[in-house]
């Protein structure tokens, strides 16, 4: 995940056909590249914030998907001059400020794979919480998320898309993420009242309920935060 910063004084529709010509001639034909979304602020701390997401099989693709996209940008502009130009222009759009964080997949507590079927950009709401320090705790809270997620997120219709991921190198080892994609804003709150009624056929008991959740919160630090995106579809993959 590369966060970049948009320059506030460039056109957005000239930003999303810059990147939209990126990736018709050079993303969407690497096929080490296994997924990919430019998410851009909705309800975030910073409005100029834009997250470009690569998903690689393996750490060594990273590198190898990198070598394939320069040769497809060589072919896509062969004219030297025409190429530097292109990328001139695709840098104009940011600021020279960037981060980057690797994460991987936690596939072990539940996936649910988003399918694009619609022209209209998705909600994707990621939420960043903190593993605890303590190993037992966290590997029970693993397990123990898992089992939310059988019986609550992959019960949820409104959920299109659920992706957890941990942290593998960046700035806070106890990294933990989750995103889930939405058709639309309103959909959250539906989504909030739909596993309530989940929570509540699961745990009908309301002991049962507070032990369950109360052993899951022991495996994170309690902390967490909570980002609201639109991705560009056109560029989804």
């Amino acid at each position: 995940m590369t966060t970049l910063h948009r320059n506030l004084n460039t056109d957005p529709k000239d930003w999303k056909a810059t990147e939209q010509e990126y990736f018709d001639k050079v993303t969407s034909k690497n096929d080490l590249i296994i997924g990919f979304e430019i998410l851009s602020h909705y309800y975030t701390g910073n409005n100029t914030e834009v997250i470009i997401v690569c998903i690689y099989k393996t750490w060594e693709d990273i590198e190898k998907a990198h070598s394939i996209s320069e040769d497809l940008e060589k072919k896509a502009w062969p004219d030297e001059k025409t190429r530097t130009a292109f990328f001139d222009k695709q840098k104009s759009y940011y600021t020279p400020f960037h981060s980057d964080e690797i994460y991987s997949s936690v596939e072990s507590i539940g996936r649910i794979d988003f399918k694009p079927t619609s022209k209209e950009p998705m909600i994707v709401y990621i939420r960043k919480s903190q593993f605890s320090f303590d190993d037992k705790a966290k590997d029970k809270g693993k397990a123990l998320m898992k089992e939310f997620n059988d019986k609550i997120t992959l019960k949820d219709p409104n959920i299109k898309g659920y992706y957890p991921f941990r942290h593998t190198w960046g700035s806070d080892s106890r990294d933990f993420m989750e995103a889930y994609y939405f058709d639309s804003f309103a959909d959250i709150e539906k989504s909030n009242k739909k596993q309530d009624e989940l929570e509540k056929a699961a745990w009908p008991k309301e002991a049962d309920s507070k032990a369950f959740f109360d052993e899951l919160k022991l495996g994170f630090t309690g902390v967490h935060g909570d980002y609201i995106y639109h991705n560009l579809p056109g560029v989804s993959k």
